[in-house]
Order: C-alpha cells, then sequence, then structure tokens
C-alpha cells in the first residue's frame, strides 16, 4: 500500500513530462522550420542575382550588373535594423509567437512582389524600384525574424543544453541556402534548358518561397509561447522599451563588437562564394554551386556539435576560436581559393573557411540572448545584430566586386581579417555568459515552456 501510495505520483507525473517535453521539442521545431523558411526566402535573391541581374538592370557588363543586384541586396540589410526595432518591441510587448507568425507574412508578401515584377525591358525604370520595395519588405521580416527566433529558442531550450539546441538555429540558416542551391542545380540540370534560367526560371524559387512562408505561418501559429515571455508580464511600463534597452548599454556594446567579424565571415563563406568562384577562381556556374553547396553541407552538422562544445566548457573559448583563426587565416584562405587549380582544392579550402565561422554561427546569438533581460531581450538581441549586418554584413560582396573592378580584390581579404580581429578583442574582454546566463529566472532555474 505504502509502496503504491508512493508510486502513483510518480506514475502521474510521467505523462505530463512526456508532455512538456514533446511540447518544447514541437515549439523548438516549429520555430526552426519558419527561420529555415525565411532565411530561404531572404537568400535566394543572392543566390539567384547572377541570372536576373539583367532583367532588372540596363545592359553592360557582367560585373556592373552585379553590383546593380548586390546594392538593391543592400537595401534590404539596410531596413532590417527598422525591422528589428519594430519585431523586437513587438515581441518583448506582445509575444514571441505573435512576433514570428508577422515576420514570415512580410517576408511572403516580399518574395511574391519579385517573382511578379516584370523586366526593365518591359517597363522600364519601375522594375528596379519594385526590386527594391520587395527587399525593403524582406528586410524589414528578416530584421525581426533572427533576433526573435534567436531569442525564443534560447528561452525554449534545456538549460544544460542551450548551446546544443542553439545550434540548430544556424542549422536551419543553412538549410535555407543549401534548398535554394538545391533548387537552383534542379532547375539548372532537370527542368530548364540553356537561357531559360536567365530568361524566366529564376522567378521559379521566388514564387516556392511564398507558398512556403504560408506554410511556415500555419506552424508558427501553433507552437507555444515561452514562459520568460510571461513572466516578464508584470513589467509591462518597461517591455519592448527602447529607453530600457538603452539601461543596458554595455550589454549593447558587447553584442555588436561580438558580431562584427562573424557577419562579414559569414556572408563571404557562404552568401559571396559562388560569385568568388565564378568571377575570380573561374570555375563554372553549375561546378560553383555544387562546390558551395558540398561545403555547407558538410558546415551543417558543425553547428550543435560547436554549441554543445559550448555547454561543456563555455562560450568565450569558442568564440576566441573563431576570433584567432578568422584573424589570422582569413587572408591566406581566400588567398589559396583565389588560386584554386581545381573543385576539390576550392571545396577544401571553402570548408576551412566555414569550420572556422563555426566558432561564430554556433552560438553567437545565445551569447546575445544571455546578456538581456527577458523584457528586452527579443529587442537587444536582434536591434545590434540587425544594425551590424546591415553596415557590414549586407554590404560585404558589394565591397568584394568594388575591390575587384579596380584591381585590388587581396583589400577584401584584410577587410574580412580584420573584422576578425575586431571580434577577438571583444571576446578577450567579455565575461563567460555560460556561467552568468540572463535566461534564468529569480531561483536559477529554466522555467517550463507555457502552452496555448
Amino acid at each position: 500500500m505504502t509502496s503504491a501510495s508512493h508510486d502513483a505520483p510518480i506514475d502521474a507525473a510521467r505523462p505530463q513530462q512526456g508532455a512538456l517535453v514533446r511540447g518544447r521539442l514541437g515549439s523548438i521545431v516549429g520555430g526552426c522550420v519558419g527561420n529555415l523558411i525565411e532565411w530561404y526566402d531572404f537568400l535566394v535573391y543572392s543566390i539567384f542575382s547572377v541570372y536576373f541581374a539583367s532583367s532588372f538592370f540596363p545592359q553592360g557588363d557582367q560585373t556592373a550588373q552585379l553590383l546593380n543586384a548586390s546594392a538593391v541586396a543592400a537595401v534590404g540589410y539596410v531596413a532590417r535594423p527598422l525591422g528589428s526595432w519594430l519585431m523586437g518591441r513587438y515581441a518583448d510587448r506582445n509575444g514571441r509567437r505573435a512576433a514570428l507568425a508577422l515576420s514570415v507574412s512580410l517576408m511572403c508578401g516580399g518574395s511574391l512582389l519579385i517573382a511578379m515584377t516584370p523586366t526593365y525591358a518591359t517597363i522600364g525604370v519601375a522594375a528596379p524600384v519594385l526590386l527594391v520595395a520587395a527587399r525593403l519588405l524582406q528586410g524589414l521580416s528578416m530584421g525581426g525574424e533572427y533576433g526573435t527566433s534567436a531569442t525564443y529558442l534560447s528561452e525554449m531550450a534545456p538549460r544544460h543544453r542551450r548551446g546544443f539546441f542553439i545550434g540548430f538555429l544556424q542549422v536551419s540558416v543553412v538549410c535555407g541556402q543549401l534548398v535554394a542551391l538545391a533548387l537552383l542545380l534542379f532547375l539548372q540540370h532537370v527542368i530548364l534548358r540553356p537561357g531559360q534560367m536567365e530568361a524566366w526560371g529564376w522567378r521559379i524559387p521566388f514564387v516556392i518561397g511564398g507558398a512556403l512562408s504560408l506554410f511556415a505561418l500555419y506552424l508558427r501559429r501553433g507552437i507555444a509561447e515561452t514562459e520568460a515571455f510571461e513572466g516578464s508580464r508584470s513589467k509591462e511600463a518597461t517591455r519592448g522599451s527602447f529607453r530600457s534597452l538603452l539601461a543596458h548599454r554595455r550589454a549593447i556594446l558587447l553584442a555588436t563588437g561580438i558580431t562584427v567579424g562573424g557577419t562579414i565571415s559569414f556572408y563571404t563563406y557562404t552568401v559571396y562564394m559562388q560569385k568568388f568562384m565564378v568571377n575570380t577562381v573561374g570555375m563554372s556556374r553549375e561546378a560553383a554551386s555544387l562546390t558551395a553547396a558540398g561545403a555547407l553541407l558538410c558546415y551543417l552538422p558543425l553547428q550543435p556539435l560547436f554549441g554543445f562544445v559550448s555547454d561543456l566548457i563555455g562560450r568565450r573559448p569558442v568564440l576566441l576560436f573563431f576570433g584567432a583563426a578568422g584573424a589570422a587565416l582569413t587572408v591566406p584562405l581566400l588567398t589559396a581559393m583565389s588560386h584554386a587549380a581545381s573543385v576539390q582544392q576550392a571545396f577544401a579550402l571553402n570548408f576551412a573557411g566555414l569550420i572556422i565561422l563555426s566558432g561564430f554561427t554556433s552560438i553567437h546569438m545565445l551569447v546575445k540572448s544571455e546578456l538581456f533581460p527577458a523584457e528586452v531581450r527579443a529587442l537587444g538581441v536582434g536591434l545590434p545584430y540587425a544594425i551590424v549586418t546591415a553596415v557590414l554584413g549586407g554590404t560585404t560582396e558589394w565591397f568584394a566586386l568594388q575591390v575587384k573592378a579596380i584591381g585590388h580584390e587581396d583589400w577584401f581579404y584584410w577587410y574580412v581579417a580584420g573584422a576578425a580581429l575586431i571580434s577577438l578583442i571583444v571576446y578577450l574582454v567579455m565575461p563567460e555568459t555560460r556561467w552568468s546566463s540572463r535566461l534564468e529566472d529569480a531561483s536559477g532555474q529554466p522555467r517550463e515552456p507555457h502552452q496555448p
């Protein structure tokens, strides 16, 4: 009798614990899948711009058209700080789930607008104007998406495995790129004949992106809200307030410095790398696409792995690995890649750069989440990141193409290495957030996710 009376509460608790675990994992999966689709929509512009640049701009040499397309891409990045401020404030005041649904709706509109815009030959200057408007919508969406997704996953993940779980946020980013690259290869080799990609085939990925965004909206309407947000409801006056965010100036400065080197390196080794292989290495578009896709596929499992390492030894050692290796090895890596004699050599050098980059991409958003309190966390995580990305990340490939056009491409290599050095200095002076995380509640324990 006594044994039964003691066992009964335990047995009764097991289904509840199982439901909590399933709810937590389901919400994490929903957040990651939505983020994957958002990044697919946003990055497909850069991946396919090689093919549609001539449709939106007057005829000229390839580098000039790519520069124009890159300038419009930068417009999307310029809009990201505004989107981060609006969406971060919305997430801190109205909930992470509501903000994630709103961001994917904006992305849907931007993708469909690009898909439907006529060419320059048909409507003249209105074509690039509409392209700019679509990138503004996408920039507003992505400005709020990444910071809010990171906040959501950081608050949902188990305390002792946050690094591991937040690594899947970057997995979703890379998967977005891989889906776009896989679609590019499928269209090139299976569906379209020569010339059709440039003529109209580039519209297909944007139509698919709009449809996927609607699916992401459906997923996000069913995810759980976090207990961290629910616990911040008592701070109604300060939630999402920019003035309240400014009270955490040191955290803002750290979040900014953490991002500088990583964001430039990310856009160098992922988004720009395909163009680099075509324009500088001299590879065909098809070979460059396959090489970039293969390197990204190998890069994928490194994200939760590096995140898991940060759970064991702390965040700073992982970031220090990126900062030191990025500062010391970027110039030799890019120089060697510019002279790559084979596809295999280009792949190995690209993947080496991605290994270094993993020390940043796997955990940087978690580190920022650990710096800010819940009432301003989405705003604090997203806004500094969006500003740095707008100023540095969004102009990375534009700067690379500019210095190439004037015959000094090696300046770009030193630029990337210098940015990594700046972040290395920040990593050396920052605290170890693994042991001083602001994601904990007053008791120092993680909260269970709130079920809708």
